[in-house]
């Protein structure tokens, strides 16, 4: 549309700063994020900050806190550490393949704790019973984004141990839909409110799968003592796959473990905690031994998953920056449908505006079009897997202007490549008044040489003192592999 739409500036200040605060924290990350340590060596995290041992629960692998080894620095058996996870951090230990670890405070990531995220593969969430801070979920989110393995362990609804009133369920589906790295069903799965009280779930037939057949054994089948399933939505995440199926159910639905991916890393959920519990712990909690239950094989389940979390068979952990390859799609709300969220804008960029249609969709990246001065910025912060070799950024473009001029380039759009210190490494191309069109044109480059490299994509649109040009920008992606 021709002429001046100054009137569709509705966004606020408020929201571009949102996608700012997120770009830099992606940024402070690559300045402060320790290197991932030998394949030999998978660093793993246990969260105990969010009431993880509240009520009648005790997930925990030791009662010494951060580090286990404190409690028994060479473990042979379960009871060598206290906590109803003790097992599962026992089997791991003695691999000597792993460096395990307890979180009691905030998650963070890019940070100078010990805990902090960027000095771990794997996270292991087993059953939060407190909410994420929004900090927290743009931690986590940007942890898993950039190579880390996240273990999403749920139970049944209503299973509220603190009586704060949220559950497990609640909690992790506001992770993957309330935070502020991608929240259009970023792992291609939701949990069910369900209370399923007994059963033992199946596994699917897949020889070839790591979880199901890893070095910790072989699966057949889980165990269901009060927990519930997952939603599997492979249109979102075609990456998403369910493991182990509710007894007459499969394909989308009755999934009680699943795997996915998210950026560069990986993602399992399963639907019940009483399959980790060894039925060891603190006193005065009525335990659940479902790790030796011999209708099921939920040890190997637990372990081959934290192997593949971890990146056990690549060359490199996760930590957010791992160098394992997983074809995929690194960008967040690629398609602008979450609103101005990931992405770091110029305020009103990022709308719903009729004025100009999206190419799919509601919503779009519209820089300029004012017929006045102008400069609007649209950018993000992404990291690509060194052992990737394709990594091809693309984007659809519409071009739309008042100019008449067949010659002169008044209003410019430059795509360019930047580093974490805001430095110009390449500048893809330049767009003008002269590529007005009619329609959208994808335009597509590769940004293999930035393996290994965590940058920043940026769009720069300056528009001159008369005559609107309006560069619109929509579904963008970085597909690696």
């Amino acid at each position: 549309m021709l002429g001046s739409r100054r009137s569709r500036r509705r966004l606020t200040t408020a929201l571009a700063g949102l996608g700012l605060f997120v770009t830099g924290a992606a940024l402070q990350v690559t300045t402060t994020a320790t290197p991932a340590h030998a394949a030999t060596t998978h660093r793993v995290l246990f969260d105990d900050g969010h009431a993880e041992e509240a009520g009648n629960a005790d997930w925990i692998i030791s009662t010494s806190k951060p580090d286990p080894l404190s409690q028994d620095s060479s473990p042979s058996s379960e009871t060598d550490w206290t906590g109803a996870l003790s097992s599962w951090g026992v089997a791991l230990q003695k691999t000597g393949s792993y460096s395990l670890k307890t979180a009691t405070s905030a998650l963070t990531y890019g940070g100078s704790s010990t805990t902090d995220l960027s000095n771990f593969d794997t996270l292991v969430l087993p059953e939060p019973n407190t909410l994420f801070t929004t900090a927290e979920k743009t931690a986590i989110m940007t942890f898993v984004k950039n190579g880390g393995g996240l273990f999403m362990i749920s139970d049944h609804t209503g299973a509220d141990r603190n009586s704060d009133g949220e559950d497990a369920v609640e909690i992790l589906n506001d992770l993957m839909t309330n935070n502020s790295v991608d929240s259009t069903d970023p792992f291609g799965f939701s949990i069910d409110s369900l209370d399923i009280s007994s059963g033992y779930p199946a596994a699917i037939s897949d020889s070839t799968d790591p979880v199901l057949h890893g070095s910790f054994g072989t699966v057949t089948k889980s165990l269901f003592a009060d927990g519930t399933t997952a939603t599997l939505k492979p249109a979102d995440n075609s990456a998403v796959k369910g493991l182990v199926y509710r007894s007459g159910y499969s394909g989308n639905t009755g999934a009680f473990f699943a795997t996915s991916t998210f950026g560069s890393g990986r993602v399992a959920f399963w639907g019940d905690s009483s399959p980790i519990d060894d039925g060891t712990g603190q006193s005065g909690n009525t335990l659940y031994d479902g790790w030796n239950d011999t209708g099921a094989t939920n040890a190997a389940l637990a372990l081959n998953a934290t192997a593949w979390l971890a990146g056990e068979g690549t060359s490199g952990g996760g930590g957010g920056g791992g160098t394992t390859c997983t074809a995929s799609q690194l960008l967040g709300n690629n398609g602008f449908e979450s609103g101005n969220t990931t992405w770091s804008a110029s305020s009103g960029v990022i709308t719903n505006s009729s004025s100009e249609a999206a190419r799919t969709g509601s919503y779009k990246a519209w820089l300029d079009g004012y017929g006045t001065a102008t400069t609007d910025t649209l950018s993000q912060s992404v990291s690509i897997p060194s052992d990737c070799t394709t990594a091809a950024l693309s984007f659809y473009l519409h071009v739309d202007t008042a100019e008449t001029t067949t010659s002169t380039a008044y209003d410019t759009l430059k795509v360019q490549v930047l580093n974490s210190s805001g430095t110009v490494l390449s500048t893809l191309a330049t767009y003008s008044n002269l590529n007005a069109a009619s329609g959208y044109t994808q335009r597509s480059f590769s940004l293999a040489s930035y393996a290994g490299q965590t940058v920043t994509l940026k769009f720069t649109g300056v528009e001159g003192s008369t005559l609107q040009t309006s560069f619109v920008v929509d579904d963008t992606a970085l597909n690696v592999s």
